[in-house]
């Protein structure tokens, strides 16, 4: 069996904050955060399902810029990789999957209840310089 890749952005507005969703659905994720993103479909670039997945869930359109070094698992056989992503155009709207979207400010990262999944993701993105610009 393949592992099936989730993408995940760590997406960045123009003053440098990093930009958390919380989950609505499914009930065991509801109410944790995370950074935005989906599963890859078939024969899709990671690049690409992320573009089209903030798409679907936030709306606007984003740059994705960098892969950050690692790769996380997730239950049920599903690998996480995260990119730092820079907002092109939209505001992000909790359009599927998430009911609140939070901007968060470097020193406020930690203020919210990441799902398990995204802390190790979430550090590694933070230990990299972004282009918030």
């Amino acid at each position: 069996m393949t592992e099936q890749i989730v993408v995940g952005a760590a997406l960045y507005d123009d003053k440098g904050r990093l930009l958390a969703a919380r989950r609505s659905a499914p009930p065991e994720l509801a109410g944790g955060w995370e950074l935005p993103g989906g599963k890859v479909e078939p024969g899709e670039q990671c690049e690409d399902a992320l573009v089209r997945e903030l798409r679907e869930e936030l709306g606007v359109e984003a740059e994705p810029l960098e892969r950050v070094p690692g790769q996380w698992p997730l239950p049920r056989g599903y690998a996480l990789r995260v990119w730092t992503a820079r907002l092109v155009s939209g505001e992000p709207k909790p359009l599927e999957d998430h009911d609140a979207l939070r901007w968060l400010a470097p020193d406020e990262v930690w203020s919210v209840d990441w799902l398990a999944a995204d802390v190790p993701a979430v550090t590694a993105a933070l230990a990299l310089p972004h282009a918030a610009h």
